[in-house]
């Protein structure tokens, strides 16, 4: 099979019923993806499939033949996600910090100008994702001020 992962073009031999996370983690090595509850609740585990979040829990690998996987160690440092995350002291444990991120992703760039860093859409860019160490205020401060980063670099006012 073969797929893309952060950008670079893989070969690998799976194993039919193998999951996504599965082949990141023990084959790829990509531990950034958290395994978490298996189940889809959780969303430690999130990553991109073609620009959209997907639970890797529960994604086949073989259903990703083709396809552009990014994970945690495909976001470039200088993401706003990045720098806010650890400015806003929203890591705490940090397990559930890469799939936070990937989700916010996805979602600030799909929202594009129309996500004004207000907290209903931050709140929006992390459901389906799970904290349990943190009562979510920094988290939800760290995409706020994400989203006003990224709107400033496209050239909109913020």
């Amino acid at each position: 099979m073969i797929l893309r992962v952060n950008g670079k073009r893989r070969r690998l031999d799976v194993e039919w019923g193998r999951t996504l996370l599965e082949v990141l983690r023990e084959d790829l090595a990509l531990t950034g993806t958290k395994h978490g509850c298996e189940s889809g609740e959780c969303g430690a585990c999130t990553v991109l499939l073609d620009g959209t979040p997907v639970y890797a829990c529960l994604t086949l690998a073989h259903r990703v033949a083709g396809r552009e996987v990014t994970t945690i160690e495909g976001v470039p440092e200088s993401h706003p996600l990045l720098r806010s995350f650890a400015d806003s002291g929203a890591i705490q444990c940090g397990y559930c910090t890469p799939g936070m991120i990937l989700a916010s992703k996805a979602h600030l760039e799909a929202k594009g100008h129309r996500c004004s860093g207000g907290g209903a859409c931050a709140k929006e860019a992390l459901s389906g994702n799970l904290c349990r160490c943190t009562g979510y205020y920094r988290i939800l401060e760290a995409v706020k001020a994400a989203a006003k980063k990224l709107r400033a670099r496209r050239g909109a006012r913020v």
